[in-house]
């Protein structure tokens, strides 16, 4: 657009403005009467009602990739869900299983000291870090951490499951050469 016609253009705007500016200031009779005081009606939900939070989703994030077994992004999630709700135990935990499975036992083991902090020793954080132990090869750290969750919930099946398959390793440890 060139000089000239841009000025054409905005002199056509400036007078469209200035002829709607006209006709509302001469029709006062035109305009509706005033509207009684009324109680406005509720247009944002409360807060109690929501069910989502923006904040949540690195969490869901978090949670969809471990279940699909892509640990990386995973923790990439949760790490970011911990970081916006430090006091999430569920991010924490999510994120010291995360780091287990990335082999960062050193950060599994930080995450999990986080999670206890907020919830206590729960048969999940005590589960969880017998699994981690496990992982590394520490098979009786492993099983004083799940014999711990046994004590605290005996019909646990995944417990139950991961003394089993302890119990299969130490056996295939214990294996003479062939």
């Amino acid at each position: 657009m060139n000089r000239r016609s841009r000025r054409l253009f905005l002199g056509r705007e400036l007078w469209l403005l200035g002829a709607l500016l006209g006709l509302t200031a001469c029709n006062v009779d035109a305009l509706p009467p005033p509207v009684p005081d009324v109680a406005p009606t509720a247009t944002v939900q409360e807060p109690a009602d929501v069910k989502y939070y923006p904040s949540d989703e690195p969490l869901r994030l978090g949670m969809e990739y471990f279940s699909r077994g892509n640990y990386g992004l995973a923790q990439r999630y949760f790490r970011d869900a911990v970081e916006k709700a430090p006091k999430d135990p569920t991010a924490w935990v999510g994120l010291a299983a995360s780091y287990d499975r990335i082999r960062r036992f050193d950060l599994a083991d930080q995450a999990y000291r986080a999670a206890t902090k907020l919830t206590g020793e729960t048969v999940q954080i005590l589960n969880n870090e017998g699994y981690s132990f496990m992982l590394r090869g520490n098979l009786t750290m492993a099983r004083a951490k799940f014999a711990k969750a046994y004590q605290l919930d005996p019909q646990n099946p995944t417990i139950a499951n991961n003394l089993e398959l302890l119990n299969a390793s130490r056996n295939f440890v214990l294996r003479p050469p062939e």
